[in-house]
């Protein structure tokens, strides 16, 4: 519908100054109205060609981004598919393919003896369990003789090999080092298992520690596995084969609050282990970094919830069949198919809403065990 509010002279003009109509007048008018008419008509065709021309130039001109833009969505989902790809057939090859193919020989591959620290409980006495499964000769290395004693009997009557221990308390220092050193100088040392380790009693805040269990913290989580590689790994060089396992925790994906002298020993040996891999793979050794999540041991007695067994919490037992299964392969693993879907879950998290999720956690189980104490 054609605007004629612009029209100079309105539709009154069209009759004469006293109402009648004037032949001239109504001539000039209708005139004067078909050219204004006319003139709209051109000035909004030229507009309306105007904008297609733009329209046209515009699209044009973007075509070549558009199609950039397509080529680099299809670089970013090919990127996508290939790393799925190369990480789903990781985890076959790490957690899988192991499980099937049958045992390898450990002994053979490393050598006859293997160490474990913190061997008469938990993951480390499953772990030395696993081991002489393969046929590799233990020395367990722990505190209390009397555990030595029944597991390291108990490890030679069930699995037809050899076995020894060092009694070590690793809360001392410096001090105990060079017996083990002595101890260990004459064995074929293939494998070294660093698991010994402490926790708090609960979750709690840094300022509620007592000096003591800082100490503890260092000298057992720290301290012990630089100290034992040290002893070890010479021999190890000297024959140019070897595993070096050290036992850290998913703890050191995040930063994780109400945990953080113990978080920060385990991101200590995940580092350290990492490191010395790549410092000794081309003289043979193999060290490896295990990082579990949660498994049902005694170090989680204060929580009813985390001591239990469940989907997603396995046993020792459990979790050392699927971590020895994985020697040789990864360098850095959790060890066991579940936790290695909880891990990589954990890193895709925000820092801010792991460490707001682990300060929720550890606050609800602080209150549990305090309360648990004051019955």
């Amino acid at each position: 519908m054609l605007n004629l509010k612009g029209y100079p002279y309105g539709l009154k003009s069209l009759r004469g100054p006293r109402g009648n109509c004037n032949c001239m007048c109504l001539f000039l008018n209708l005139f004067n109205f078909y050219f204004f008419v006319c003139f709209r008509l051109v000035v909004t065709m030229a507009a309306v060609d105007r904008f297609s021309l733009l329209y046209r130039e515009i699209s044009r001109t973007c075509s070549f981004y558009i199609e950039a833009l397509a080529i680099v969505g299809a670089w970013y989902t090919v990127r996508k598919c290939v790393s799925l790809a190369l990480d789903t057939y990781s985890a076959l090859r790490l957690h899988v393919i192991p499980r099937l193919s049958g045992k390898v020989d450990l002994v053979r591959k490393y050598g006859k003896w293997a160490v474990v620290t913190g061997s008469t409980d938990g993951i480390g006495k499953a772990y030395a369990e696993e081991l002489a499964k393969h046929g590799v000769n233990i020395i367990l290395v722990s505190r209390s003789k009397e555990k030595l004693e029944a597991v390291s009997r108990s490890i030679s009557e069930t699995y037809k090999v050899e076995t020894d221990f060092i009694v070590a308390d690793f809360s001392k220092g410096r001090e105990l080092y060079p017996a083990i050193k002595e101890a260990l100088k004459d064995r074929e040392i293939g494998i070294l298992v660093n698991n010994v380790g402490i926790f708090y009693s609960h979750t709690d805040y840094f300022t509620n520690l007592s000096e003591d269990m800082l100490w503890d913290l260092i000298h057992v989580n720290i301290a012990s596995a630089t100290m034992m590689t040290h002893i070890v790994l010479p021999g190890m060089v000297k024959k140019k084969k070897g595993a070096i396992v050290n036992l850290s925790s998913a703890v050191c994906c995040q930063p994780t609050p109400m945990l953080t002298v113990y978080g920060a020993s385990k991101s200590y040996l995940d580092y350290f282990s990492r490191a010395l891999h790549y410092e000794y793979a081309s003289k043979g050794i193999f060290v490896q970094s295990l990082t579990p999540f949660v498994t049902t041991t005694k170090m989680l007695a204060f929580s009813s919830i985390m001591s239990k067994r469940s989907v997603f919490f396995p046993t020792a037992e459990e979790y050392a069949s699927h971590a020895v299964s994985t020697l040789g392969l990864s360098i850095r693993t959790t060890g066991y198919w579940k936790h290695a879907i909880q891990f990589t879950l954990g890193e895709c998290l925000p820092e801010w809403l792991w460490a707001w999720s682990a300060l929720y956690l550890s606050r609800i189980l602080r209150k549990q065990a305090l309360a648990a104490k004051a019955k």
